[in-house]
């Protein structure tokens, strides 16, 4: 009995991988005098990513958004980034009642900052991914 034709969706499968391939194979060979289109993607350092986690999640819970009432990890924080945020939070309250909410968003970014660069000063925390 002969076989029929490979189903459609095989042939994309392949066509797919042969051209990933390709193109992967573009992208290591060749000359070091070869210039990218442009300069390389960079990571965020994690002072920098639970800054802007801090402030946005606590710009949320200070509005009152529909997601204010997510629990940390939904939130992509760890442990330590909560109690972060918890802090910035109660105190962008406060400055909300006495100077408003323009004066609140200025100290979330402020504290945002300040309290994760002292969190990241020497290096990742340890103790695990919650901490």
């Amino acid at each position: 009995m002969r076989p029929g034709p490979p189903p459609r969706g095989a042939l994309l499968l392949v066509c797919t991988l042969a051209f990933a391939i390709a193109a992967l194979a573009g992208c290591g060979g060749g000359s070091r005098s070869e210039s990218h289109a442009g300069p390389s993607p960079r990571a965020t350092p994690p002072e920098k990513l639970c800054e802007q986690l801090i402030s946005h999640w606590a710009r949320v819970v200070l509005d009152g958004g529909k997601s204010a009432n997510l629990d940390y990890q939904a939130m992509g924080l760890s442990g330590g980034q909560n109690q972060i945020l918890l802090d910035v939070t109660a105190a962008a309250r406060a400055e909300q009642r006495r100077q408003g909410a323009d004066a609140a968003r200025k100290l979330i970014d402020s504290q945002a900052a300040a309290r994760c660069a002292e969190r990241y000063r020497g290096g990742t925390p340890t103790g695990g991914p919650w901490q």
